[in-house]
């Protein structure tokens, strides 16, 4: 039942949104405009060889019957057989190709569309949420799915078979076809109500499964609280109460469709009755041929049933369209992280000078004030502050992924906006507090760093950390699986992975969330000297959270509220006697955590 494909009242397209939408899908249609000529053909065809069997009945019975012609009628009964087969080979050719073209259509549409979220910058990814993402790659592409797999072939050859069985009615008796007529506004007045009420139908269908879903899982997901507690019986209860609500919306929808499906039926069995009475009538007259009006109630099946499966169809097809619309706006979505025209490669060494920085994220208040610090090549700069000072903004405008509100970060004197993007992540990678990795082998999740890297590459990578021979004790090695997420390596074995990665990239500065915060003291220590290794001859910004870190960096800088409060190296800064002093007093003392800045 063509129930599926409800579209909300706000995702409705207007007249301007709706051309603008198919303008863009035509577009993308061009590659397969040959392929459209010919499924548009075997359409025709079709629609032809479907009205070409009723006419071949009419001049059987009249010329062939009637009038005692064998040779007409063997030429009916031949034509008709021909006919049959003609149909066949169209209506599977048409299948075929429009399937083709729209399965075509929804390939090309989902890779752009996913090259497109890979290449949006982090302000993209602040302002959207995770799951409205993925459903425009899920859900919208569902819609889509539904309207391609059958819903596209109906809609095509129910609208040409409708126009032209009432042109060929016409031309064959315009005054039986008028009379025949006569329940037509019953049906498109049915056929109306029916599509605003599935559609609401559908809307509470849907609502109704989400809510089963969400209760499933929640179930699923907390039955060690739910066993605890001893409330088996009051989720059960709870569950099929949704249920229940879940199965009353069904039943609305199916009372829709009880009364819907008989009125197009009867509308058909009374048109017949008047063609066939009437016709009979007129046939007694001499106005009309006996297989004139044979040929009226073969064809006036082709008004009908088209005029049924449109108003099933208009819903699929408002939701696709309002789908479509959805992940155009997606792929028109501009990179806020942009690569200028004439962009410079960056050279392979450099220093980095951030000059009158600013920085507020989109809607928000400013996290970063007037900025400024000079970091040379090769030294490593720990940063330290409390949560939210703006310590990980800082690094992440200096790897450029945001660019500042205010103010320029340059690397060897060059504007990062001017900074061609490759030679940017060639230079400068980021190293993530806790390591992600694809499903793969870890040879392959290292090479994600370089993707024409080769396999003794990756090991030399690995080797270069001192990390290789605890891979290497795994069953399959450097070889093994790490499944989705990595879920198959502890959390220090993810974190190798990622610095594995860098030396891999071997970039000129390395931005390091420090990777150690969240590890066991027995891992921290294999990290902690792969980092070591990964750090020698590079120009390094880390993240700290603890101060053990800072002692050992060559500058300190203190980010408090937004702005850069003290710079120097530790003994410096500890001399100075201010905030970083009155931190590692704290710290060293063992009474507070590397997180409380308290004021001097």
């Amino acid at each position: 039942m063509w129930m599926q494909g409800g579209v909300d009242e706000e995702d409705r397209l207007d007249a301007e949104a709706a051309k603008h939408t198919i303008r863009r899908a035509a577009q993308m249609l061009r590659p397969y405009r040959r392929q459209v000529l010919v499924a548009l053909a075997m359409v025709v065809i079709w629609t032809s060889t479907t009205l070409a069997g009723p006419f071949l009945v009419r001049h059987g019975i009249d010329q062939g019957i009637k009038q005692d012609d064998a040779g007409a009628l063997d030429a009916a009964v031949v034509g008709y057989v021909l006919v049959a087969m003609v149909s066949y080979v169209a209506y599977r050719l048409q299948v075929l190709l429009i399937s083709r073209i729209g399965e075509s259509f929804l390939r090309d549409l989902r890779i752009r569309v996913f090259r497109h979220l890979q290449r949006l910058s982090m302000p993209f990814y602040d302002r959207e949420k995770a799951g409205v993402i993925v459903s425009r790659m899920t859900s919208d592409v569902d819609s889509l799915q539904e309207l391609v797999q059958m819903g596209l072939l109906m809609f095509v050859s129910n609208g040409l078979l409708l126009v032209v069985s009432v042109v060929v009615l016409a031309a064959v008796s315009w005054q039986l076809l008028l009379l025949c007529l006569v329940c037509v506004p019953f049906v498109v007045l049915a056929s109306i109500k029916f599509q605003r009420d599935s559609n609401r139908a559908y809307l509470d269908v849907r609502d109704g499964i989400g809510n089963t879903l969400s209760q499933l899982q929640e179930g699923i997901a907390g039955v060690r609280v739910v066993q605890a507690f001893g409330r088996e019986d009051v989720e059960a209860a709870r569950f099929q109460t949704g249920n229940r609500r879940l199965f009353d919306a069904h039943m609305r929808s199916v009372r829709i469709s009880a009364w819907y499906l008989p009125v197009i039926e009867l509308s058909g069995l009374l048109t017949t009755a008047i063609a066939v009475g009437l016709g009979g009538w007129w046939v007694h007259t001499g106005a009309l041929t006996i297989g004139t009006v044979t040929f009226f109630v073969l064809t006036l099946s082709n008004l009908f049933e088209p005029i049924q499966q449109l108003s099933q169809l208009f819903n699929i097809v408002q939701s696709a369209g309002a789908s479509l619309n959805k992940l155009f706006g997606l792929l028109d979505t501009p990179i806020d992280v942009p690569e200028r025209r004439g962009a410079v490669d960056l050279p392979e060494r450099g220093d980095i000078e951030v000059e009158g920085v600013s920085f507020a994220y989109v809607g928000g208040e400013p996290v970063l004030t007037d900025v400024d610090l000079h970091i040379p090549v090769a030294a490593r700069i720990a940063l330290v502050g409390p949560t939210g000072a703006g310590k990980s903004t800082l690094a992440k405008l200096i790897a450029r992924l945001y660019d500042p509100t205010e103010g320029t970060v340059r690397y060897a004197g060059i504007d990062l906006r001017d900074a061609t993007q490759r030679s940017l992540r060639e230079r400068v990678v980021v190293v993530p507090q806790e390591g992600f990795l694809f499903n793969g082998t870890i040879l392959e999740n290292v090479r994600l760093a370089r993707a024409d890297a080769t396999d003794d590459e990756v090991l030399a990578a690995l080797d270069a950390i001192g990390v290789r021979e605890r891979f290497d004790l795994l069953p399959e090695g450097v070889h093994t699986e790490v499944r989705e997420r990595g879920s198959r390596l502890s959390a220090g074995e993810k974190q190798l992975v990622s610095l594995a990665r860098a030396a891999l990239a071997d970039p000129a500065v390395l931005v390091l969330d420090e990777a150690t915060s969240s590890l066991d003291p027995g891992t921290e220590v294999v990290v902690e000297e792969a980092m070591a290794r990964l750090m020698e001859g590079r120009t390094v910004i880390v993240i700290a959270h603890r101060l053990s870190t800072a002692e050992r960096a060559d500058l300190v800088g203190v980010v408090a509220d937004g702005r850069l409060q003290e710079l120097g190296t530790h003994a410096e800064l500890i001399e100075r006697g201010e905030r970083y002093a009155a931190l590692f007093a704290t710290w060293s003392g063992g009474i507070g955590g590397p997180e409380l800045l308290p004021s001097p």
